[in-house]
């Protein structure tokens, strides 16, 4: 079970600081919008490859703009660890995919609430995680959706089906009250934002929430 914080929740004027501050995560989540694809504007690459150069974990890049096709590989290129574009916004999704692979990072297609799941299932040999969003993307602090679960389910059976090794990300309203439902579901691989930088202890946070959906899992 892999925890990502989101940095979109952190203070952007002491983003090293805030990095630092969650250093028992095992992946970090930085999202990356461009005020089309998404009505928000966050940070582009110049700061994502300085990022990939302090933070302590990997860098799990979160795309939410027009035009990964030619964008994505060069986040793979300034550092990141996993780069992930959404299927809405690529014109040809596999082919995005290959190239983040033979970038030699870590491929991933996410999915906004409305969009179907048979999507996703569609590009699990050419992916190495899938992110199903419970929220619609653009700002943090919104509600998990639940009736987003269903896409966790039907994806844990498709890739337990086939043996790929494929992780299966949530993104959107992850808290102490939501993560074990995803986690029962499928999902192991957590995005939480407000839920960790709201805390007074991140890393008790993060050690918290990952102990949460291992219970489940173990369960």
């Amino acid at each position: 079970m892999r925890i990502a914080p989101s940095i979109l929740s952190a203070d952007f004027a002491n983003l090293e600081r805030d990095i630092l501050a969650v250093s028992d995560a095992d992946i970090l989540h930085v999202d990356v919008m461009d005020g089309h694809f998404v009505p928000n504007l966050t940070l582009g690459l110049p700061v994502v490859a300085r990022l990939c150069a302090v933070a302590p974990m990997p860098i799990d890049v979160h795309l939410m703009i027009e035009d990964p096709d030619t964008w994505a590989v060069r986040y793979a290129d300034a550092g990141a660890f996993s780069v992930t574009f959404h299927y809405e916004a690529a014109r040809d999704p596999r082919a995005v995919a290959r190239s983040l692979r033979a970038a030699g990072v870590r491929a991933s297609v996410a999915i906004k609430p409305g969009t179907p799941v048979e999507r996703a299932l569609e590009l699990l040999d050419d992916v190495d995680m899938v992110l199903i969003m419970t929220v619609e993307p653009g700002f943090g602090g919104q509600a998990f959706m639940a009736d987003q679960v269903p896409k966790f389910e039907a994806l844990r059976a498709a890739i337990d089906a086939t043996g790929a090794d494929v992780w299966l990300q949530v993104d959107g309203g992850i808290s102490r009250d939501t993560i074990a439902t995803v986690a029962l579901a499928g999902g192991d691989t957590f995005v939480a934002g407000s839920a960790i930088y709201g805390a007074q202890d991140r890393n008790a946070e993060v050690r918290a929430l990952r102990e949460i959906a291992a219970g489940v899992a173990r369960g």
